[in-house]
């Protein structure tokens, strides 16, 4: 067991650690797992996540977003680099879905913008085979060019 001071205290890393930058409950738990004991650590979790400074589906929404306002990613990329963080893939498979007219869009726009500043360096079979690796999909290919 421990304390109401204890708590307060590493509650207090927890949270500046959360502050600092958005992270995942999985980010947190990596964090902390060999300084907080697992209890302790547990309650703080439930608590900052009750007071909603730690939602992984919150989480997804602002770094979708960002990825697409800053970058030209493909949908498999985004979520290959959200499944790093530590997100539920069920999770992120709802958001995909709920989102789907959205992100494709993105998704085109984003291949549209990596063919345009490939095509004065590579033929286009080339442009076709770096899409496939950055794992744009057949359709979305076929759509832009």
């Amino acid at each position: 067991m421990y304390t109401i001071e204890e708590f307060d205290k590493e509650k207090t890393k927890v949270m500046n650690y959360i502050m600092y930058k958005k992270r995942t409950e999985y980010e947190v738990k990596n964090k902390f797992e060999n300084t907080i004991q697992k209890d302790l650590l547990c309650d703080i979790i439930a608590y900052v996540k009750d007071a909603g400074y730690l939602d992984d589906t919150d989480y997804i929404d602002r770094a979708v977003k960002e990825f697409i306002a800053l970058k030209d990613l493909s949908l498999k990329e985004i979520e290959y680099k959200l499944l790093t963080k530590g997100i539920d893939r069920n999770k992120l498979e709802d958001y995909f879905y709920d989102n789907k007219e959205i992100l494709e869009e993105y998704e085109v726009k984003s291949a549209t913008n990596l063919v345009q500043k490939k095509q004065r360096t590579m033929e286009k079979e080339d442009i076709k085979m770096y899409l496939i690796k950055k794992g744009y999909n057949n359709q979305t290919i076929k759509e832009v060019f």
